[in-house]
């Protein structure tokens, strides 16, 4: 487990504009695996659609608070977390008021960092951190819009899920622009944490091709594990469990846990390189 006396949480953003790029599937997934490893994990929904809630099985009927009230009305993240049925994994859940959020916080100032605001209080501390976490991720709606520029204005870095498919570099230009956006009027330490490979099928060239393209334009970004398609990943969440929890020794899930231990060593390898700067 890691020290967590020796540094605040690691705010991480998972987001891609593009829908269907296994973002949500990569959140849930990514977070069961560091919290089987002994890590300290808070999922932030903050898509209208819900998706990462139900897929750890709090259904829209449980969800009394949301992430919702902390954006409106300002209310503390503790308040609106729930624990999922994953030991060392807790949610804050999304719902569909989400959608309105925008239009609500019109012109309202600093609107774009309620969510900022609200982890700072978690990740104050004196002596010892007032929060358990040592990761927090955040699941992004599949837009370029007000939630997603409140999670990378309050994010640490930003891990980027990318379909193995034709238009995926197309998209992942738009989101990089995005992300150059925010570093520079809202969050300066702004940085891509990593690409990850989504859906990826070896009976197909394509899947090569665009592997190959992504890893010879972003190097050392890109993550040596990929993530195959796999039907009991896709069938998971309609049972309310991660991948992880719904078939442990499936292809997907061994892939997420390899995924999940490659991120811990990046990221104490960039405490590491911080360290000696």
């Amino acid at each position: 487990m890691s020290d967590l006396k020796a540094r605040p949480p690691r705010v991480l953003a998972i987001a891609n504009q593009k829908g269907g790029v296994g973002k949500t599937t990569t959140a849930i997934n990514l977070g069961t695996g560091l919290a089987a490893v002994g890590e300290q994990v808070l999922l932030i929904d903050i898509d209208p659609q819900g998706n990462a809630s139900t897929g750890l099985g709090v259904p829209r009927s449980a969800r009394s608070s949301s992430i919702y009230d902390v954006l409106i009305s300002e209310a503390p993240l503790s308040a609106v977390t729930v624990r999922s049925s994953v030991p060392g994994l807790d949610l804050v859940p999304a719902d569909a008021d989400l959608s309105g959020v925008e239009i609500e916080l019109g012109s309202q100032p600093r609107r774009s960092f309620r969510l900022r605001n609200a982890i700072a209080g978690l990740k104050t501390f004196s002596g010892a951190p007032e929060t358990p976490y040592s990761y927090i991720l955040i699941d992004c709606p599949p837009s370029l819009n007000l939630l997603t520029v409140n999670a990378m204005a309050a994010a640490d870095a930003v891990l980027v899920p990318l379909q193995c498919e034709f238009f995926a570099l197309e998209g992942l230009t738009q989101l990089l622009r995005t992300v150059e956006l925010v570093r520079g009027s809202l969050n300066p330490k702004l940085e891509i944490q990593g690409l990850v490979l989504t859906m990826y099928d070896r009976r197909n060239s394509l899947s090569s091709q665009v592997e190959q393209d992504v890893r010879a334009h972003f190097g050392e970004k890109v993550y040596k594990t990929v993530i195959p398609r796999n039907v009991r990943v896709s069938e998971a969440p309609s049972f309310g469990k991660p991948a992880l929890v719904y078939d442990i020794n499936c292809t997907g899930s061994q892939a997420y846990m390899r995924l999940a231990s490659e991120l811990i060593g990046r990221e104490r390898d960039r405490r590491a390189a911080a360290a000696v700067a």
